[in-house]
């Protein structure tokens, strides 16, 4: 018996090998080519914004005669004026970051320490709401800013105003049970400790429930950022003047406000446009993964 586990012994050990390694490899496969398909776009994208061509056709990877010729006819053009857009793209997703984690956090702390008649009705229908695509309400939302224009201009159709009073509405719902998960996590003995000490909810949320919340704080503000930042069809149904158009959809108009379709400015304008998300995702993603992840701790 022993002699026989003894001749056994290296096969089974052999065989247990070839399957670890055969499965790393098919892993390690999968994963080159998910980041094959997500690196070599964006590359494209990059390298046909430097190829003076100004085509797609017969482009390459690496340009032959690399050149700034596209930027600097972004940049400086006289019809279309990026700068303008990319400046309202980054004024409105800051602004609505700054309003949406203001809202969400106090209604997620409400939520979480305080019982109040209707709370999880409250709940259900958010849940509900954010069942259904924000596209389906687009007619909705458009007469909803009309009229809305006609008392409050600035939060009509055509400003800013009410582009960012949508984006913070519509950023609420999931944006408040995620937060109130992530409270629930923080125990309760914080707040009765500050309670005997006097404190008010207020400032028991100021001062200690608020610091402990980075991690969730910094993933919503950049969630929002991202969307409203890279929002499309919304932008261009309420937003009509040049100058007040975001970056995404003055880069549609350079297919539909030209004859031919210069892609070089297209890409150089995407290349430009992508730079504040990634100054943004990549210092922060960290906090953003902790974020996702801690409401899910408690049960």
């Amino acid at each position: 018996m022993a002699n026989t586990l003894k001749i056994n012994q290296p096969s089974w050990f052999s065989y247990t090998r070839r399957t670890k390694w055969a499965s790393f490899t098919i892993r390690y496969l999968i994963a080159l080519v998910l980041i094959l398909f997500a690196v070599v776009p964006a590359l494209w994208v990059v390298s046909a914004s430097f190829n003076p061509a100004k085509s797609l056709i017969g482009g390459t990877l690496f340009p032959k005669n690399p050149d700034l010729s596209n930027y600097d006819e972004l940049l400086y053009n006289d019809f279309f004026p990026y700068l303008t857009w990319l400046g309202n793209s980054i004024k409105i997703a800051s602004i609505t970051t700054v309003c949406t984690v203001i809202i969400t956090c106090l209604a997620g702390y409400s939520l979480s320490r305080f019982r109040f008649k209707w709370r999880q009705q409250f709940m259900i229908a958010i849940l509900i709401l954010n069942i259904f695509p924000p596209i389906l309400g687009m007619v909705a939302i458009y007469t909803t800013i009309q009229q809305l224009g006609l008392y409050v201009s600035q939060i009509g159709l055509d400003s800013h105003g009410g582009l960012i009073l949508i984006y913070v509405a519509g950023s609420m719902g999931i944006n408040v049970l995620m937060v109130k998960a992530y409270i629930d996590t923080i125990p309760t003995e914080l707040d009765e400790s500050a309670l005997v000490d006097g404190a008010t909810p207020g400032q028991t949320f100021r001062h200690i429930i608020f610091p402990i919340m980075r991690p969730i704080v910094i993933t919503i503000g950049v969630l929002t950022f991202i969307a409203a930042y890279g929002d499309f069809v919304i932008a261009r149904v309420l937003l009509k003047s040049s100058e007040k158009l975001t970056v995404m959809v003055g880069i549609q108009l350079f297919q539909t406000d030209r004859f031919d379709q210069d892609f070089g400015m297209i890409t150089a304008g995407a290349v430009l446009a992508a730079i504040p998300i990634i100054l943004i995702y990549i210092p922060l993603q960290r906090y953003v993964i902790d974020g996702l992840t801690a409401g899910s701790v408690k049960g």
